[in-house]
């Protein structure tokens, strides 16, 4: 997850982006304090809680279940606060009265026209991508691996979607009983590792584990679909199954090498001497 805050006619938007399903959530009580022209925190969150639960009477379940992230608050710290994508918070616009409302949908619309985009033409997300990771240094037999496996974990995620796995924090069980059976340490540790914090491990996998990761990725759909998996026990039991393919052939391949596959190797630009110095000591 990535924080970071979206700016409407110079009101400050939280939000967070989730790299699993590639989407932004952003903080219902910040959007209210727009709509209903009242910069008080509290305000805004009090008028939340009564309009959720209006809501919820009149059977609106669509809008009401919200994501619960950690945000940064004015007093510097972290809290659960609610949070919504950009379809879920057009639908709450329509809920409240406000001058401020067609101006926000069209925000809303506007924030989120690149990823339109992108779901209309999926070539234009992977030409983006390739760009960066150019700039980045990497090389384009990496790259090209890179695309490949997102390509299969796109795949994987449609079904999902159609399947009734619908909430990002399920997408993000999923994915680590997968990675967990395969690798045989889950996606938290496996970042710790690699000393990542906010960054995208997929990003900083060698070549040989992307290759492994879509192998499970793949492993999972196609399991999923002979068994007609729905819901998430069952595509639970889907994702063991295919990392377990997986996991077999990484073990077989170290086998013959003699090299682990899993590795602590990054992509992070190297720290200036004066800084390891200081990691070291500490």
């Amino acid at each position: 997850m990535k924080n970071d805050l979206a700016v409407f006619e110079e009101h400050e938007i939280r939000r967070v982006y989730d790299e699993e399903t590639e989407t932004w959530f952003f903080s219902v009580t910040d959007i209210i304090s727009v709509l209903i022209q009242q910069p008080d925190f509290q305000a805004a969150r009090n008028y939340w809680k009564v309009l959720k639960n209006r809501l919820k009477k009149e059977g609106n379940q669509s809008v009401t279940n919200c994501n619960r992230l950690k945000l940064e608050a004015g007093d510097g710290k972290k809290y659960l606060t609610d949070v919504a994508n950009a379809e879920t918070l057009l639908r709450l616009v329509q809920s409240i009265p406000s001058p401020k409302a067609e101006p926000i949908k069209l925000w809303l619309a506007k924030v989120g026209y690149e990823r339109m985009q992108e779901m209309a033409d999926p070539a234009k997300s992977l030409d983006r991508a390739r760009e960066t990771w150019q700039k980045h240094g990497y090389s384009e037999k990496w790259i090209q691996q890179r695309m490949m496996g997102q390509e299969t974990r796109n795949k994987l995620t449609d079904y999902w979607k159609k399947n009734g796995i619908e909430q990002p924090s399920k997408f993000a069980i999923l994915t680590n009983v997968i990675h967990q059976e395969w690798t045989g340490i889950s996606v938290k540790d496996h970042k710790n590792a690699k000393g990542l914090k906010s960054e995208n491990l997929r990003d900083h996998m060698s070549e040989a584990e992307l290759i492994f990761t879509a192998l499970a990725e793949l492993s999972t759909r196609q399991i999923a679909e002979t068994m007609n998996a729905t819901g998430m026990k069952e595509n639970k039991l889907a994702g063991k199954t295919g990392g377990g393919i997986a996991k077999k052939a990484r073990m077989e391949l170290e086998y013959k090498t003699g090299k682990k596959v899993i590795n602590s190797e990054n992509h992070l630009a190297p720290l200036p001497p004066s800084t390891e110095m200081i990691k070291k000591k500490e």
